[in-house]
């Protein structure tokens, strides 16, 4: 029996080991990606077959989840401009060395609502921007639909505006940063009634 405990635990060990090795790698090749400033269709090909690799491997989670997010990309076999940008910005929240993987930022780094508020979905109008934990913006819009909201552009009927989890602290500059402004133009400019949550806070309430 202690033989079989002590493998166990040495699988345990070894794997959080080559979990955090990976982790490391993963964060060197999103900086090497990223360095240019522009994310083509062969460095996205070499992610994915790095990713499903690595996945397979550990199963760490946060790995699992980027291969299941360039899985989806890559699924009709093109990638278009948005998932471009979506994935540009998820690598280069990865690489950078003060993010924290998957947190979310604190309301004192981007405009959200403080205190957050409550979150219902019956005849609620909701639009998203940046990258998300739980998928492609699609999936977000999915989940608010199949509980009787609605998902869109940005406007000035919208009531909540979802920030994805790896929006970093550079949102400003990001290809997210104006509808990020044009909320907060309307809710304290103009007294628009759009509240500004962060995608944890929201899924909070699925």
């Amino acid at each position: 029996m202690s033989g079989v405990r002590s493998d166990h635990l040495y699988n345990i060990y070894s794997n959080e080991r080559i979990s955090l090795r990976q982790i490391d790698e993963l964060i060197g090749l999103a900086r090497g990606l990223c360095a240019d400033g522009v994310l083509n269709d062969a460095e996205v090909e070499f992610l994915q077959k790095w990713l499903a690799v690595s996945a397979d491997l550990s199963g760490q989670p946060v790995i699992c989840r980027l291969y299941e997010l360039i899985d989806e990309i890559l699924r009709d076999g093109a990638v278009d401009e948005e998932e471009r940008s979506q994935l540009f910005e998820t690598l280069n929240a990865l690489a950078d060395t003060t993010f924290e993987l998957g947190e979310v930022l604190k309301p004192t780094s981007l405009p959200l609502c403080s205190p957050p508020p409550d979150v219902t979905f019956p005849d609620m109008r909701f639009s998203f921007t940046g990258t998300f934990n739980l998928g492609r913006r699609q999936d977000c819009e999915r989940a608010v639909e199949e509980r009787g909201g609605f998902a869109g552009s940005l406007t000035q009927d919208t009531d909540y505006l979802v920030i994805g989890a790896y929006v970093t602290d550079s949102w400003l500059h990001s290809s997210f940063g104006n509808k990020i402004v044009k909320a907060v133009a309307m809710r304290d400019e103009k007294s628009v009634p759009i509240s500004i949550v962060s995608e944890q806070h929201w899924a909070s309430y699925l």
